[in-house]
């Protein structure tokens, strides 16, 4: 039907068959952002929010994003993540930048898990703020770069 890898021939869904590939290091990182007013981001930096430090709340649930991404997207492997960190920098006085790295060894690759990193940590934040700022804006997410497996390593050009 297509080249798409979730499709059979008759173009019905399934999970890939995984069993034959070969275990190797996977890691990828992606990244994300949340623009808000920047009275918003001050709260968050000054650790002013009512609700605590938003910043490692939003870690922590990226954290756990990334741990139940096979939960998340149905055809994405449950995979025994080896390390999840996810970074946040002031861009400017209304960004927050979040990027996230995943590793594994394993027979597929982390791609799903860093991005999922990211979209929750922006969701969390998004969250944690919404009763300050309605008009916050997420976006763009995206894979920054992966390496490992048969598809050698991807890095974004800027």
């Amino acid at each position: 039907m297509s080249q798409l890898s979730h499709f059979d021939d008759s173009g019905a869904s399934r999970m890939v068959d995984v069993g034959q590939k070969p275990v190797t290091h996977r890691v990828a990182r992606a990244s994300g952002r949340v623009q808000m007013q920047p009275e918003t981001l001050t709260l968050i930096k000054n650790r002013g929010h009512a609700k605590g430090d938003v910043l490692e709340v939003a870690r922590l649930a990226g954290i756990m994003a990334a741990k139940r991404t096979g939960d998340l997207i149905l055809l994405c492997h449950p995979l025994p993540l080896e390390s999840v960190t996810i970074d946040f920098t002031f861009v400017d006085d209304c960004t927050v930048a979040i990027e996230s790295e995943v590793r594994v060894t394993a027979r597929t690759g982390v791609e799903m898990e860093a991005l999922s990193a990211v979209s929750v940590a922006a969701l969390t934040i998004y969250d944690m703020c919404k009763a300050v700022d309605r008009s916050m804006v997420i976006g763009p997410i995206q894979l920054e770069e992966k390496s490992g497996g048969r598809s050698g390593h991807f890095v974004r050009e800027t």
